[in-house]
């Protein structure tokens, strides 16, 4: 298909996706000359974009066009529609058109039902960080790609300790395959048999990898646990490690939400732990054991009045309060919830 949407908030796997797009597509000798990346902000972008998009290619193999941060499918003007509409299902094959944006399309617009029609619309979205599950995937999936083997304990705690920055995912994964002197992945699984590797441990990751998530959680229990103290100085670490001031909030609005519907659940008095997994959306149902353990001591009621004040703490961030100071002085009234 020679038409390509890539969509979603994570800027560095959806650059991942358009690299590899462009290896194969465009033959190294003429990619010189079959290559646009047309920006949105330059004038007349879009037409200028379908008209790269339906001349031939130079050479072999292909042309690829990228119109980056286009707004079609957030507002599109009538004549800019009839032209999509005429040149879109007319693009030849030798041609390979990409539109990359941030926002998530507008299915209400006429421009992006077109594109549902002749395009291959592909989601880099960012996994909501209480989503464990999804992370720990992800991790197991990139670690495939960069030909690391790791213990599920050392890919649980790398999925806790990046988090879902696929950039840093990446970055550590690296890192492990240069300490454990792995060599790049071969081209084909047939290549790779008999060649044996050991599994990276926990301690091993527990040693080389930056674990800005991980403290973040040591947040949540700390605020738990009524720490008031021990929870300041873990703020004042983790912004003095440059971790966004939002991503921590967003890790203790995860962690408190998934605690708070396992104790509704258990105060109700379910005990089917699959049940509980399913209502918290949690994707293994053996970590409910652990979490009924983690719940005992809190009331619903400290839990309910939690989410509220971690509301009000990312609003207060958004709209440009200092980071260390609001954190830190949410962080003592949250404490003062669990002592």
């Amino acid at each position: 298909m020679p038409i390509y949407l890539y969509w979603g908030e994570d800027d560095f796997a959806l650059e991942k996706a358009v690299d590899s797009l462009r290896d194969r597509i465009l033959d190294p000798q003429w990619a010189n000359f079959n290559y646009d990346k047309i920006s949105q902000a330059l004038p007349d972008a879009v037409i200028t974009a379908l008209n790269q998009a339906m001349t031939p290619p130079f050479g072999s193999a292909y042309r690829l066009v990228w119109l980056v941060d286009t707004t079609i499918c957030l507002h599109c003007s009538e004549d800019l529609l009839a032209e999509l509409e005429r040149t879109i299902p007319a693009i030849p094959e030798s041609s390979v058109f990409l539109l990359t944006t941030r926002s998530k399309p507008d299915g209400r617009l006429r421009s992006t039902k077109l594109l549902q029609n002749h395009a291959d619309i592909r989601e880099f979205s960012l996994i909501p960080p209480w989503k464990t599950e999804e992370l720990l995937k992800k991790v197991r999936q990139v670690a495939q790609q960069v030909g690391v083997k790791l213990t599920p304990a050392a890919a649980e705690l790398l999925a806790q300790s990046v988090g879902n920055d696929t950039r840093q995912l990446w970055n550590e994964l690296e890192k492990l395959q240069v300490y454990a002197g792995i060599p790049k992945p071969l081209p084909t699984a047939s290549d790779q048999a008999g060649v044996s590797q050991d599994a990276i441990t926990l301690e091993v990751v527990a040693a080389l990898v930056t674990s800005n998530t991980q403290n973040s959680l040591q947040l949540a229990s700390a605020i738990a646990k009524g720490n008031t103290a021990h929870a300041c100085s873990l703020v004042a670490d983790l912004i003095g490690h440059n971790e966004p001031a939002l991503r921590i909030v967003a890790t203790l609005i995860g962690q408190f939400r998934t605690w708070l519907w396992v104790k509704l659940m258990v105060e109700s008095g379910e005990r089917d732990e699959r049940a509980i997994a399913t209502a918290a959306e949690i994707g293994n149902p053996k970590r409910i054991y652990f979490l009924r353990q983690e719940v005992k001591d809190f009331s619903v009621r400290q839990l309910t009045l939690t989410l509220p004040l971690l509301l009000e703490l990312e609003v207060a961030l958004k709209r440009g309060a200092d980071p260390i100071s609001t954190l830190q002085m949410k962080v003592i009234e949250l404490c003062q919830l669990y002592q």
